[in-house]
């Protein structure tokens, strides 16, 4: 998910709390690492009793995440933080403990025939310590989601979220260290620097959250260390709506999804396809919605602000391009500056070559394409990078499976946004410029797990008929296997 963590950009004020030098992060791995290699491989008991602390932390300091996000946010709805960050990691790990034991289980694998009687098998086993690099767009949930999928694999875990997000950071450190023993789960905290410092560890795996620009860095800083990444980025998720599609309906969801903290988030639909024929419908429909969502923006406790002022100066930035650019900008409410509360808007006719066109927006602006075809919409969106979403809206399977067929994405959901990021027994992840790997349920097991391949081989195993001296008996065994085998 691509909020922009600028992990090697300008550093911003450190949050309060522990803020860790290259040579703490090196001393706490050290410490997970020599944990680890004491109990390389922890107990059904141990793990739940693990994810049973952490649920036991959520419940307890619940509150305190609310208010210390809403605080480095300047608002956020406290109601998008308990549905979007902390029920989110509470399913996930009520899916995870009741089925952590079958995950944990060594799996029975098919043995061809000529290799009976002896019997295959695949082995779960931890990694070891896992680096979760946080963004401050969903800072929770970005952090205890992947961090749950390591514990339930029974490793070590340490976490370096945002800098931009300074009071939750220091609280969630500070509830870590409470319910959590250093060696087994840490927070580390800092700037740019030490985030720096700490993408470079020799860590066992590494999840990034963030942008798909610093998700390169990361990539080649792990790459020293040969880590394994699992890259959570983003990009231009499309939501393309057919003509068979319900028009209000769909409207209604898009604007859900669009305006969700405020735009800021890596699912969000980035731009909308419609016919060039309903662009004036879509925008009426839109305009209801958003209204009926958010009546009013700059009193209201249900929108969320934009996260800094930097962030506010580039999407204004994106409007003024555009509206220079000849594109037509329609507001959907009254911005307050002071607080950093964009209103809604759409942007009609925009360019290709318009800034907002070609970076993900992460705000509440969205750009309406027309098209004139099915085809054509598929090649638009087939012209750009994959993106980590795709949204349908429609009731034509036909045309629906043509677009799933030929367009690839991280995921997708039909008529509706962002729901395939919640389903536990799905895989998250991008492809492409918007991610590699995946987590969430059992796909986050796999991730932070080595799935061991284990053959076991039978005293009454035929393979001494392979070994010297070669033969004519070496050559009828050869025929067998490559007719059986």
């Amino acid at each position: 998910m691509t909020a922009s963590l600028p992990l090697f950009g300008a550093t911003s004020a450190s949050p309060a709390g522990f803020s860790a030098s290259a040579d703490d992060l090196h001393a706490l791995l050290e410490q997970q690492q020599a944990a680890h290699h004491a109990d390389p491989l922890p107990s059904l008991r141990q793990r739940l009793e693990r994810l049973d602390r952490l649920q036991r932390m959520l419940e307890h300091t619940s509150q305190i995440f609310i208010d210390a996000i809403s605080a480095d946010f300047g608002h956020r709805s406290a109601h998008e933080t308990r549905m979007a960050e902390i029920l989110v990691v509470e399913l996930e790990l009520r899916h995870s403990r009741k089925h952590l034991g079958r995950w944990m289980k060594p799996r029975r694998m098919p043995t061809a025939m000529s290799y009976l009687p002896g019997s295959n098998r695949l082995m779960p086993q931890p990694l070891g310590v896992v680096g979760v690099v946080s963004p401050w767009n969903y800072p929770l949930q970005l952090a205890l989601a992947p961090a749950l999928g390591a514990l339930a694999a029974g490793n070590r875990v340490m976490i370096k979220p945002s800098e931009l997000t300074p009071r939750f950071s220091a609280e969630l450190q500070q509830a870590i260290g409470k319910y959590f023993a250093a060696n087994e789960m840490t927070v580390v905290l800092g700037d740019a620097e030490v985030g720096k410092a700490f993408v470079q560890l020799p860590f066992d795996h590494l999840l990034f959250t963030g942008s798909t620009a610093v998700g390169r860095q990361v990539a080649k800083a792990a790459a020293r260390n040969l880590t394994p990444v699992t890259l959570e980025l983003g990009g231009k998720s499309p939501a393309l709506i057919d003509l068979s599609a319900d028009m209000a309906l769909s409207a209604d969801r898009i604007a859900a999804g669009k305006l969700l903290n405020a735009g800021q988030t890596c699912v969000a639909p980035d731009y909308v396809l419609v016919h060039r024929s309903q662009q004036d419908a879509f925008v009426e429909a839109y305009t209801r919605a958003v209204r009926r969502l958010y009546p009013a923006i700059g009193d209201n406790p249900d929108y969320t602000c934009i996260i800094s002022q930097k962030h506010f100066g580039r999407l204004v930035g994106m409007l003024e391009q555009a509206h220079q650019g000849g594109a037509q900008i329609v507001p959907l409410g009254d911005t307050d500056m002071a607080q950093r509360k964009l209103a809604p808007c759409l942007v009609l006719q925009p360019q290709a070559d318009m800034q907002l066109m070609q970076e993900e927006i992460f705000g509440p602006i969205l750009p309406v394409v027309v098209y004139d075809n099915a085809e054509q919409a598929i090649e638009l969106i087939r012209q750009g990078d994959h993106p980590l979403a795709l949204y349908w809206f429609g009731n034509d399977h036909h045309a629906r499976d043509k677009v799933l067929e030929q367009t690839l994405s991280g995921g997708v959901t039909i008529n509706d946004c962002l729901y395939h990021l919640t389903q536990q027994s799905q895989p998250f992840g991008g492809v492409g410029a918007s991610g590699m790997g995946a987590y969430h349920g059992e796909w986050g097991f796999n991730t932070f797990s080595k799935l061991k391949p284990v053959f076991a081989q039978s005293r009454h195993s035929g393979t001494r008929w392979l070994q010297p001296p070669y033969g004519e008996r070496f050559e009828k065994v050869m025929r067998l296997l490559k007719r059986y085998g």
